[in-house]
């Protein structure tokens, strides 16, 4: 009985939340559409119009008194946002609010790691919290719409906007979208403290011909909605509030002119409610793409496709008035890309708030915000190799050399996409080392190369002399924060300059050589592997890089970050990445290498498999890989049963154990290979991943819990379904290890 009471309680709460929720949501369609009712065409047609803000703002008070702007980007100065909103609420007739935009791309003030580091913790409720502090230091400066997060899948690392993005892997994106949009916005996106998330680009940006920025994409439907699409949808079930579109042409189709993608896809099977803002200038690109005759062409194309903002290229405001008076335009069409817009403002609270209060006290910088920022570099520091147990540095160590470009960097140390970022506050790492441990051991500091494309030797000497004083060796190498990030793609990614050869030299003494890499994206860095004794891939870890990076070094820390990408061998090598589908004769791994094939051998001699003779078919290191200053060991893979329907969960289960003598985190991950299907799978998929800490001889029970339709994809029909038949299932510490288990779905 007591049940009964409960259950109808609950079924109550429920029709009256829903009913709430109904009604808010038809109060608000009626505040949109009275708005809507007293504009003009050229108002409407205001509200679709983004600027940019920096320079001389005179000219933009006379568009926003004659309500010919909606939004405005890169203006970050309270006093002003308060100046420029007050003109748009009480001067223009309207009194429609602006809402003030910027790439709050991983940090406000306080840098956090690029969003490739972020995505190398595994933790997607410490980037949730990241993002949430990069929301309110940017909203205390007027920001109340951020372009972020960038959620391309990326498997190129000469495409320099790999730095922005989450890596190669479909499901580890999805869910950073998700942490970063529910950082970003807070439960509640009125509150002054939460801004709008824009998750870009729509759609495949990732995937450009060569690595170059900006170009055409050739990619199927099949794995456009089975790799490319799926973290854009899970952004919008998280309520994401805006998309923008991509630069990039798809098999012919600029993604600003894009009907199928914006109002097939997003609108009518998503539901997506907010608004699609063009990427800068892409509306008028389309022209220079053959898309678009002119402007004008290029305006109506854009609109019709469900282009809601136009960024920068002033198509809109300039053209959208002629074609509806021709009626080439629909004015409803016009009304429901304003409707979109409006929306945004008034689920922000800027009619009721649109002013940033400049009195409140400020948590820009706060010691929570750095502490935050400092967790969040720990965690995303890869351990690549620790030969000997070089790290942690040991109590016998009792004076260090820092050397290299990056050790004391603190421009580049913030990385791409960093215009609020503040060099004076960087935490460097030689600056971090000195205050945390110079009473611990004697420092010696020669930088030896100014930076990472510097050729001059000249300083080599000093180098190895000081080399000679010191007990151990810390080279911080890496490449400038210009080098990666949008318009920064290389066709070479090796390391530039003479780090390289600063590498060699400091090997040859003899003495421990610990490689601490900050890039923003993989580097062909197989020759620095070798010669170093241990190496940390730091990326470009933010504002407090150097205070993470004293204290892994020295032992406080254990690092335990994974890469969220593949790593290549050679720049020849890609794409790679480790969820590909099989070929017919895939690599077995006994393929003979170039050295060792004979003269005058005979074409059977080399085998007949998917490889390259001179790097061979393996990637320097593989998905998912991040070693520890512990050990784990996997053991006792058991799933609860063998043989399941299509609407079942499957649990699973592994131990894992410390094995090693230090306390450290390790990232379970779960791996999934469909065996066989209608169209060829992947080898293998990432489906689940669980971050623990152990502390030595620790063991603990993982449990995974996999609905069965996280296995669904879109079939031989275009259907997206999970198809009967066997599939594997493997739990390690990378996607190349593990113990595994097999079961089927009938």
């Amino acid at each position: 009985m007591y049940m009964k009471k409960i259950l109808c309680l609950l079924y109550l709460l429920s029709i009256f939340c829903f009913s709430h929720a109904q009604n808010e949501n038809t109060y608000l369609e009626q505040n949109i559409d009275s708005t809507l009712s007293g504009m003009t065409i050229r108002e409407k047609a205001g509200q679709l119009n983004q600027l940019d803000g920096r320079g001389t703002i005179e000219n933009l008070k006379i568009l926003i008194r004659k309500g010919e702007i909606g939004s405005v980007m890169n203006v970050t100065e309270p006093e002003v946002v308060n100046e420029l909103q007050e003109i748009a609420c009480k001067q223009s007739r309207t009194g429609i609010p602006l809402v003030f935009t910027r790439d709050v791309v991983h940090g406000f003030k306080t840098m956090l790691p690029i969003p490739l580091g972020q995505a190398a913790t595994f933790h997607p409720e410490l980037i949730q919290e990241g993002a949430r502090i990069a929301a309110i230091e940017a909203t205390e400066h007027g920001v109340k719409w951020s372009f972020a997060p960038m959620i391309d899948i990326s498997r190129d690392a000469r495409w320099g906007r790999i730095a922005e993005s989450f890596g190669e892997d479909t499901y580890l994106t999805e869910q950073m979208a998700i942490a970063v949009v529910n950082g970003f916005q807070g439960d509640d996106l009125s509150n002054p403290q939460s801004m709008a998330a824009c998750a870009k680009h729509f759609i495949g940006y990732g995937a450009v011909e060569g690595g170059r920025d900006y170009n055409s994409t050739h990619i199927p439907e099949r794995q456009l909605r089975d790799v490319y699409l799926p973290p854009f949808e899970k952004a919008v079930k998280a309520n994401c509030s805006s998309i923008m579109t991509s630069f990039n042409d798809n098999d012919g189709i600029p993604a600003t002119g894009n009907k199928k993608l914006l109002k097939d896809i997003l609108r009518k099977e998503w539901n997506f409610d907010g608004v699609v803002v063009s990427d800068w200038g892409s509306v008028t690109e389309m022209i220079k793409h053959g898309f678009a005759e002119d402007r004008k062409d290029a305006a109506r194309k854009a609109i019709e496709a469900g282009l809601d903002m136009d960024m920068s290229s002033k198509a809109f405001i300039q053209n959208i008035e002629e074609l509806i008076a021709k009626g080439i335009v629909s004015e409803e069409t016009l009304n429901n890309a304003v409707r979109n817009v409006l929306r945004l403002k008034f689920r922000l609270g800027l009619f009721d708030n649109p002013y940033t209060d400049i009195n409140k006290r400020k948590e820009t910088y706060s010691d929570k915000h750095l502490a935050i920022a400092k967790k969040i570099a720990e965690e995303s520091v890869v351990l690549l190799k620790n030969e000997s147990h070089t790290l942690p540095l040991s109590s016998e160590i009792k004076s260090i050399l820092i050397v290299g470009p990056l050790s004391d960097a603190p421009h580049d140390q913030l990385g791409t996409w960093t215009m609020d970022g503040e060099t004076e506050r960087t935490q460097t790492p030689v600056k971090a080392l000195r205050e945390m441990y110079g009473d611990k051991v004697k420092i010696h500091f020669v930088k030896g190369l100014e930076y990472s494309r510097d050729k001059n030797k000249t300083n080599f000497n000093k180098v190895l002399a000081e080399a000679h004083q010191a007990d151990a060796i810390i080279a911080f190498i890496g490449e400038e924060a210009i080098l990666s990030g949008e318009a920064h793609c290389l066709a070479d990614i090796k390391l530039q300059g003479a780090q390289s050869e600063l590498i060699k030299i400091l090997s040859g003494t003899n003495k421990p050589l610990i490689t601490v890499i900050m890039a923003g994206r993989p580097l062909i860095i197989n020759e620095e592997v070798s010669l170093s004794d241990a190496v940390l891939y730091a990326w470009h870890p933010g504002t407090m890089g150097g205070n993470a990076l004293a204290d892994i070094l020295f032992g406080k820390v254990t690092p335990g970050g994974k890469l969220p990408v593949t790593f290549p061998k050679a720049t020849g090598q890609i794409p790679i990445y480790y969820n590909h589908t099989n070929t017919g004769r895939p690599a077995t791994g006994k393929e003979k290498p170039l050295d060792e094939i004979p003269l005058n051998a005979k074409q059977s001699v080399l085998g007949h498999s998917s490889y390259y003779l001179d790097l061979g078919a393996q990637p320097l290191f593989p998905f998912g890989y991040g070693l520890s200053y512990t050990s784990f060991e996997y053991s006792d893979l058991k799933t609860d049963r063998a043989v399941l329907t299509l609407k079942d969960t499957l649990s699973i289960s592994v131990k894992v154990k410390n094995t090693g003598q230090y306390k450290g985190t390790e990232v379970v991950q779960l791996y999934v290979s469909d065996l066989f299907g209608s169209v060829t799978r992947p080898v293998k998929e990432l489906k689940g991943f669980k971050k623990i800490e152990l502390s030595p001889n620790e063991e603990k029970m993982v449990i995974f819990e996999l609905p069965l339709y996280e296995l669904g994809f879109w079939n031989i029909d275009m259907k997206k379904e999970v198809e009967p038949g066997k599939f594997k299932i493997r739990i390690g510490t990378d996607s190349q290890s593990g113990p595994e288990t097999f079961f089927e779905v009938k």
